[in-house]
Formats: structure tokens, C-alpha cells, sequence
């Protein structure tokens, strides 16, 4: 259910979704999106009422997101793009061959360096994408090994792959999912990430036992957090 309200000469706009909880909530998407979750029972008046009290901090943080959108580049996939690896951006420098069997993606001082035999965009596209895939499976694995020390149990397995709404999971078995574009963020980032999963290995929700844990091994893991928050929207293809 969509409901609306002015506030300051300006339309806000959300979605309500009603539940059993006891308590509602406000959140603000990657996008600027406005979701309000609140128990069944309360008059949609009773809603916009408490949801208007957030007036200034809900318009706040959609110009934050709406900000954070604007840095968002499509990409031609011509020479001269720029793709972020480890918190680095690369220039993509497209070469050609006629004798090659696949494409090629490599590193090249800074650039990013595909060789194929004809342009063709979307084969482009595929073979950075599974780059991306193959390098942040190899980075994340090594990473995991680094910090298993901290643990007393191990995941049962370690796969990256596509996940648009977030940058890992922890299965209640232990099987760790990671979005292929963690690889893109600096290596700390990256570590906060891959602590951040693992950490559910052995407390399976966000509760304060599960922050102390997280702050022992990564003590400056909000500004870790923050710079997702802000950069994310980029963290792409």
C-alpha cells in the first residue's frame, strides 16, 4: 500500500507494509524508496502522523541517496571507462587478436586490459563480469583463511555471486554468499564484508553479542559500513 503526505512544500511518498510487530520502522532504500513497517490495527492516519515527526530526517536521507545515485556512470564499455577493483579505479583498454580462443581480462599497471578477436559489447560485458566473479572468489577465499582464527567453527562452503539487494549471506549451515562486486570496494571493506558473514557463523541475527564480536576483530567497522553506505551505488558494471 502506497500512502502520502506533504510536508515542507514536499510529497512524501511510502510504502506501508503492516505485520504482526509491535513497534513500526522507517527505512530509506539505496534508491531514496520510503518503507514504513508498523502493526496491524493502527489507522493509516495514526501512521502518517508519526511518519510526518520524521519529516526532516526522512527528506534528509532520500537527498543523501538521490546524491549517492548521482555518482552511478552507465558504462559505454569503450576505451577510456573506468572500473573499480579493490578500491581502485582501472581505464578499460580494449585490444584485439584474431588467434584467441577466449577473451582475456587483466590488470595492466592501471588499466583494465581485454583482449578478444572482434568487439562485440555484450561478450565484453560477460568476460568482465566472470573476471570480477573469479578475482573475488580467490581475494574472499584468502580472506576467510586470514580471519578463521578468530572463529571456532568453519563455513561449509565460500561462493560469490549475484545479489542485488545485498553484499553477502550466512546460511544456517555455514555456507557463505558473497555478491561478486565486494571485490570492487577497498581491501578493508572488503574484510568488513567477509568478517561480517562469518560472524553469523556463530550468532545467527545483528544482536549486540553479535556487534561485540564483529568490533573485536574489525574495531573501526562503521566506517568500514559507512563507506558502502555512500559508495555502493557504484560498486557495479
Amino acid at each position: 500500500m502506497i500512502l502520502k503526505f506533504q510536508y515542507e512544500n514536499k510529497i512524501i511518498d511510502f510504502e506501508l507494509i503492516l505485520s504482526k510487530r509491535k513497534t513500526m520502522s522507517i527505512e530509506i532504500s539505496a534508491e531514496g524508496e520510503v518503507k514504513v513497517r508498523a502493526p496491524m490495527g493502527i489507522s493509516e492516519e495514526v501512521i502518517i502522523s508519526q511518519v510526518r515527526e520524521k519529516g526532516k530526517w526522512i527528506l534528509e536521507k532520500r537527498e543523501e541517496a538521490y546524491k549517492r545515485n548521482s555518482k552511478k556512470v552507465e558504462k559505454n564499455y569503450k576505451d577510456g571507462d573506468l572500473f573499480m577493483y579493490l578500491g581502485n579505479e582501472y581505464s578499460l583498454k580494449i585490444k584485439f587478436s584474431p588467434f584467441l580462443k577466449r577473451i582475456s581480462v587483466r590488470i595492466i599497471g592501471k588499466e583494465l586490459v581485454v583482449c578478444m578477436t572482434e568487439y562485440n559489447k555484450e561478450r565484453l560485458r560477460k568476460a568482465i563480469e566472470l573476471w570480477y566473479r573469479e578475482e573475488g572468489l580467490r581475494i574472499i577465499k584468502d580472506r576467510v583463511n586470514h580471519y578463521l582464527k578468530f572463529y571456532h567453527v568453519k563455513p561449509r562452503s565460500i561462493k560469490v555471486k549475484e545479489q542485488k539487494r545485498r553484499w553477502g549471506s550466512c546460511t544456517y549451515y555455514n555456507d557463505l554468499l558473497f555478491n561478486w562486486r565486494c571485490i570492487m570496494a577497498p581491501l578493508k571493506v572488503v574484510d568488513y564484508i567477509v568478517v561480517h558473514e562469518m560472524t553469523h557463523m556463530v550468532h545467527k541475527d545483528h544482536s549486540k553479542n553479535y556487534w561485540n564480536f564483529v568490533s573485536k576483530i574489525i574495531p573501526n567497522y562503521k566506517e568500514q559500513k559507512m563507506w558502502l553506505k555512500e559508495n555502493g551505488i557504484i560498486m557495479d558494471i
